[in-house]
């Protein structure tokens, strides 16, 4: 590909092939990640890929990666885990737990118009070789997702004070939430009206 959508600069850095290479899942699919065909459009050498990718599936699995941090990139404001939760007047970011949900639904929302195709990769599920390298790698994107949702729950102060023991915690009420918010983007329904209602019930 000349031009276009790359620029005809040499690339010389990990983060700068990932750029390119989300590109190409945005333009062109998921087929689209080879060695080959990345070094091109980056204007290197195969060899040079390989110097930060040892094999295809490490390059698809790590932009899978990348592309799921730029969808779940939280702007400076807006980052859970920059606040603490010991002190919840000083929280600079969302108000209550459904908002937080809120604009995770909003982001997978902007995620497929700007990545199209991107969530069936998840649905379909990738090739047999490349699956567990993938899926370890989405399980560490998502890591910051699941710790926001906790955090964002403790700083809650709505949040009925009976709503979590130490048989029911907050960690729990996270995962069974990203779960049921997974569930939802693999089906491609980013109505998140069932999720709010279900936790309006068990949490006020």
């Amino acid at each position: 590909m000349n031009g276009g959508i790359f620029l005809n600069t040499t690339i010389t850095s990990k983060d700068e092939i990932l750029c390119v290479c989300r590109e190409l899942i945005r333009k062109e699919g998921y087929k689209s990640i080879n060695i080959r065909h990345v070094a091109k459009c980056c204007h290197i050498s195969v060899g040079s890929v390989y110097n930060y990718f040892e094999s295809k599936t490490d390059l698809i699995a790590e932009t899978v990666a990348s592309v799921w941090c730029d969808i779940f990139h939280f702007p400076d404001d807006r980052n859970p885990e920059s606040d603490d939760p010991d002190n919840p007047d000083e929280s600079k970011i969302f108000q209550s737990f459904p908002d937080c949900v809120a604009w995770i639904f909003d982001r997978l929302k902007q995620g497929e118009e700007k990545y199209p195709g991107f969530f069936s990769l998840h649905s379909m599920g990738f090739i047999e070789e490349e699956k567990m390298d993938v899926q370890e790698r989405m399980d560490r994107s998502w890591f910051h997702i699941r710790q926001s949702l906790v955090i964002v729950l403790k700083n809650d102060a709505n949040i009925r004070s009976d709503a979590f023991d130490e048989n029911f915690t907050e960690e729990d009420f996270a995962e069974i939430i990203f779960s049921l918010i997974l569930a939802s983007f693999v089906q491609h329904d980013f109505d998140a009206k069932r999720i709010f209602n279900m936790i309006r019930k068990m949490l006020y």
